[in-house]
C-alpha cells in the first residue's frame, strides 16, 4: 500500500467519522479491523491491501489528528477558502482539506508537496461531487502561510541559545 492510497483511507475515515457518535479510537477500532476492511475491499479496491503495521499508525494519526483538531482546521478552512462560505463547502472537500492541512500543520516530517499533491490527485478522483480548485486554492494559501510560520519557528529555535542568554 502508498503512502497516498493510506492517506486516502485516512479520508475516508475522517469523513464517516464525522457521521458517527463513537471516538475517533473506537471507530478506527471497528473501521480498520482486517475483518471489515476486507469486506470494504469488496466496494473499492482502495481496500484490497490491508495495510502494515506502520501505515495503520500513519492511518490512525491522521484520523485522531483530524478529530482532534477539528475546529481549529475548520476555522483555518473558513478563513482561506477565499468567496466560499465553510457552509458551501462540501463535505468530501472539508475532509479532503482537514486531512492535508493537519499533515502540513502538525507532521513536519511529511513533505508539504507530499500533501498538497495528494489532496489535489484526491479531489480530482471525487470530481463529481466537489471542484478540486476549491481544494487546490485552500490548500495553497494554507500552506503559504504555514511554510513562513516554519521558517520563522526554525529561524527562533536556531537563535534559541542567543536569547536565552541574554
Amino acid at each position: 500500500m502508498t503512502r497516498s492510497s493510506a492517506r486516502e483511507i485516512a479520508i475516508h475515515c475522517s469523513y464517516s467519522l464525522g457521521f458517527s457518535h463513537e471516538s475517533a479510537d473506537e471507530f478506527l477500532a471497528v473501521r480498520l479491523n482486517k475483518e471489515n476492511f476486507q469486506r470494504w475491499s469488496q466496494e473499492s479496491a482502495l481496500y484490497k491491501e490491508y495495510p502494515n503495521e506502520k501505515q495503520l499508525q500513519y492511518i490512525k494519526e491522521l484520523v485522531r489528528g483530524v478529530a482532534n483538531h477539528g475546529p481549529e482546521l475548520d476555522q483555518y478552512i473558513a478563513q482561506y477558502a477565499k468567496d466560499w462560505s465553510f457552509a458551501r463547502i462540501p463535505l468530501p472537500a472539508a475532509a479532503i482539506m482537514r486531512v492535508a492541512m493537519y499533515e502540513i500543520l502538525y507532521m513536519p516530517d511529511i513533505p508539504a508537496a507530499a500533501a498538497i499533491n495528494d489532496a489535489v490527485e484526491i479531489a480530482k478522483k471525487y470530481e463529481d461531487f466537489l471542484s478540486p480548485h476549491i481544494c487546490i486554492a485552500f490548500i495553497f494559501q494554507i500552506t503559504v502561510n504555514t511554510m513562513i510560520f516554519r521558517a520563522f519557528h526554525h529561524h527562533y529555535l536556531m537563535n534559541s541559545d542567543t536569547f536565552q542568554k541574554r
